[in-house]
């Protein structure tokens, strides 16, 4: 069983940095639940295939220079975690935000995602 501060960077490094789509495809079936429920500002989805859909869908429409870096530590407890971070290209991100995942049997089970707001 993974523990949450190994999913929390593999979450970043494995699956919305990994432009590989079969590579990121088996992350996220050995990263997350398969009835995950992903919330981001553009909306909820729920399951893997629909988690995926959104990690290609936001690295097809950005420069293959962009990438996350986490922005900070990781705080962790049993069985929740948070991780801020930047994306960008490197040492010029264009968005921060956090992450924060719920972990249930060694996978994360939800993931919401938070932007920083400007001003």
């Amino acid at each position: 069983m993974a523990e949450v501060r190994e999913l929390l960077d593999a979450n970043v490094r494995r699956v919305f940095n990994n432009r590989d789509d079969s590579a990121r495809r088996l992350a996220i079936d050995e990263i997350y639940t398969e009835d995950v429920v992903f919330t981001e500002p553009e909306g909820t989805v729920t399951g893997r295939d629909s988690l995926d859909e959104r990690a290609a869908a936001l690295l097809a429409r950005t420069p293959a220079t962009f990438e996350f870096v986490a922005d900070g530590p990781r705080y962790v407890s049993t069985t929740t975690g948070a991780l801020a971070w930047e994306f960008g290209p490197p040492g010029a991100p264009v968005v921060r935000g956090i992450d924060f995942i719920t972990v249930r049997d060694g996978q994360i089970s939800e993931l919401r995602t938070m932007l920083a707001g400007e001003g």
